[in-house]
């Protein structure tokens, strides 16, 4: 096991290249086994979610080629339905996208059910009524998804809560349907329109993504495609909220800044400069930023990927803050670690009221999930002294290269063995 080491109190500075969008991703490899012809995927992270759910596919028959760090060759003409299952694709929540595309090309299949971070109930119930609606009859059996159907007939679907995952895998699973399906309450999150726009690039015939009715036109096969998949959000997200946490300057490349709406609006609200360019954003926060209110609410509002790293920035800020999470009942379990650096956050249901402190100091802390993960690197980043961020597994799911970026912008962090004291006093006397 490994884990970061921190020394805090330098403001980032410099500019940062962000990497393709996991959760794109996670769709668009899955989608990738729909068709028998090869697919190029580029601008893929070089993350452990992406590279377990390629070992998955390798296990149903794929031949997966790395053309670079950021590239696959998919050949996928010998891949079978069934028995999706090793101690991996457990972990990861976008298994389940296997699901789709492997019942909407072979009309049955059997995959394990999902992991993931642990951040609250995250059923999937909305998939199998969708899939239930287009003829498949679906059951769950020793911790199996098992879906059969003699064939998929278009239908008109309208999903009780709005769901990133079951609109993905309803588009995958009906795109080789017979007729015409009209999900209505869709997502619309940026990568909901990457996986459509992958699969129309493949012959499919999907409108309406991005928008919370998307009409799928059933075709009888799909061919091959070469496609690069959008930046991730996120993770440029994050980098937006470090530069300001750590009163630093940051120009952050390879993204569109449309997507980032809803995160550059708090933090102009709370004092930053952010300024967009065609594919950059460059942020600035050279003093204390102000306090705000923040609900997490679905694309295009605040993302509840993103509520662990506002909440820390607002624990460093001036004033009271008030964050509500609407998305999932468990992403607070973070606070916690945060407390024991100084910071002052309470708590109540689905609301965090957050009193902004002066300073906080550095401890060992552990990373409960990936994005408060990251959060607390963030934290580290700014606290007094050294801190030590434990099971950055978790991290490591969603970053690509994270110390590395961080460490380009003059941040003192680096990776070590977990127990290793050696390299962990050699970080302390290297950095002083």
């Amino acid at each position: 096991m490994e884990q970061y080491v921190i020394k805090g109190g330098r403001p980032l500075k410099g500019e940062v290249v962000i990497s393709g969008a996991k959760n794109s991703a996670l769709g668009i490899l899955a989608a990738a086994v729909l068709s028998e012809e090869p697919v190029c995927i580029k601008n893929l992270p070089d993350i452990r979610d992406i590279n377990v759910l390629l070992h998955a596919m390798e296990n149903i028959g794929a031949v997966i080629e790395r053309l670079d760090a950021h590239t696959v060759k998919i050949y996928s003409k010998n891949v079978h339905p069934m028995a999706v299952d090793d101690e991996y694709i457990r972990k990861i929540r976008g298994s389940y996208y296997l699901i789709g595309a492997l019942l909407g090309r072979f009309k049955k299949t059997q995959v394990v059910l999902p992991g993931g971070c642990n951040i609250g109930s995250r059923p999937i119930d909305q998939h199998i009524k969708g899939f239930e609606a287009l003829g498949a009859k679906v059951a769950i059996q020793h911790g199996m998804v098992i879906a059969e159907a003699p064939e998929l007939s278009g239908s008109h679907i309208y999903l009780d809560i709005v769901s990133v995952g079951a609109t993905i895998n309803i588009m995958l699973a009906a795109c080789l349907a017979e007729g015409q399906t009209i999900l209505e309450n869709a997502a619309k999150e940026p990568h909901i329109v990457d996986v459509a726009n992958f699969l129309n690039s493949m012959g499919a015939n999907i409108k309406g993504a991005g928008t919370d009715v998307i009409k799928i036109n059933g075709v009888k096969k799909l061919h091959g495609s070469t496609y690069s998949i959008i930046p991730d959000q996120i993770e440029a997200g994050t980098f937006m909220l470090a530069a300001a946490a750590t009163r630093g300057d940051i120009i952050i490349h390879n993204v569109i800044p449309k997507h980032l709406e809803a995160i550059s609006a708090k933090l102009v609200e709370i004092g930053a400069t952010v300024d967009e360019m065609d594919d950059a954003v460059h942020v600035v926060a050279p003093e204390r930023l102000g306090h705000t209110h923040v609900k997490t609410l679905p694309y295009p509002g605040f993302p509840t990927d993103m509520q662990p790293q506002i909440t820390t920035l607002l624990a460093l800020s001036e004033g009271t803050s008030i964050v509500t999470e609407s998305i999932y009942e468990s992403r607070f379990k973070y606070v916690d670690e945060l407390s024991r650096m100084g910071a002052s956050i309470k708590v109540e249901g689905n609301t965090a009221i957050v009193d902004g402190v002066n300073r906080i100091t550095g401890a060992t802390l552990c990373a409960s999930d990936l994005r408060a993960g990251a959060a607390l690197v963030i934290a580290g980043l700014v606290a007094e002294g050294f801190t030590v961020v434990e099971q950055i597994e978790f991290i490591e799911r969603g970053y690509e290269n994270f110390e590395g970026k961080l460490k380009a912008l003059g941040a003192c962090i680096e990776k070590v063995d977990s127990g290793d004291e050696r390299a962990l006093h050699k970080f302390k006397l290297k950095v002083g």
